[in-house]
């Protein structure tokens, strides 16, 4: 199969997200993983102002062979999810956030069918709202690694 041969994805023309800041995409009460690296780990450390050590045991769990952050009991938000005095959420973070955060909402699973985008939107109100993002913009998104 050629270059030309091969369909372009659905979402070529760009999709519109703004993000709200509303926290969505990392509280519960699902549980989820968000996968780091030890280069992202060591990178948090560093930012907290702890060594990697303390960071790893206070904030990360082993999954299998890879790394999560860890989740707050009862409500499985982000340990890193932090909420001011008007309820706004944030991530206290940002600046040192995964890959697998920088990168939302354009992961392969939002983006396989529009309606497995649609279905993001559910979740995270920016989805659909906002100025058109190119579609070079989401592929570099979402080819993202941080290797």
């Amino acid at each position: 199969m050629s270059f030309f041969d091969r369909k372009a994805p659905w979402y070529v023309s760009g999709l519109a997200f703004d993000c709200q800041g509303c926290g969505r995409c990392c509280a519960g009460p699902e549980e989820g993983y968000v996968w780091l690296t030890d280069k992202e780990a060591a990178a948090i450390a560093e930012f907290l102002g702890i060594t990697d050590t303390e960071m790893r045991d206070k904030h990360v769990r082993r999954v299998g062979q890879r790394l999560s952050l860890r989740e707050k009991k009862p409500s499985r938000d982000c340990v890193f999810l932090e909420a001011d005095d008007q309820g706004h959420r944030k991530c206290s973070i940002y600046s040192v956030r995964p890959m697998q955060c920088r990168t939302w909402p354009y992961w392969p699973q939002n983006l396989t069918w529009p309606e497995s985008w649609v279905a993001a939107g559910t979740r995270c109100p920016g989805v659909n709202r906002g100025d058109m993002v190119t579609f070079n913009e989401i592929e570099a998104r979402r080819l993202a690694t941080d290797e």
